[in-house]
């Protein structure tokens, strides 16, 4: 199963979508604060749709106690910085995937436990939208693996 790990994400809207897309791709969604909103915001519930109570979500409070859970796990931080293409890397069957703020992306600190993937994008931008860099993400991962369990 593939796990989605937003680290203190700042618009709802983006949860909300991801959130939608973890559902429909069947792969689990962790949120580490602090987050920038609440979930039950009405646009994190509104982006999700009717499908945001089937969401397997935890919640973090923060970074010290997703770590503390997850410490023995492998992990690819998604960034601008990475060294490696996202279609590069052989992605095991448990795979977790973590992606920073909006705002400011994962801290260095973060990035220093894993390995750093990029989505490639012209010179001159910043980054994708978070919603869209996570799609992208799960995508390959399921061609990677034939799209297990989807139809």
């Amino acid at each position: 199963m593939l796990d989605i790990v937003l680290v203190q994400p700042d618009i709802p809207q983006n949860t909300g979508n991801i959130g939608r897309t973890c559902i429909i791709t069947r792969s689990r969604l962790h949120l580490v604060g602090p987050l920038g909103f609440s979930v039950t915001d009405a646009a994190v519930k509104r982006a999700g749709l009717d499908y945001w109570p089937k969401l397997d979500v935890t919640i973090y409070k923060d970074w010290a106690e997703f770590w503390s859970r997850h410490h023995h796990r492998r992990v690819w931080c998604l960034t601008t910085k990475g060294n490696k293409r996202h279609v590069d890397v052989q992605w095991p069957r448990e795979t977790m995937l973590l992606f920073g703020r909006e705002t400011a992306g994962l801290p260095p600190e973060i990035m220093a436990m894993g390995e750093n993937v990029r989505l490639p994008m012209g010179k001159g931008y910043r980054s994708y939208n978070l919603a869209n860099s996570v799609a992208i993400s799960i995508f390959e991962y399921l061609r990677q693996w034939d799209f297990p369990g989807l139809v």
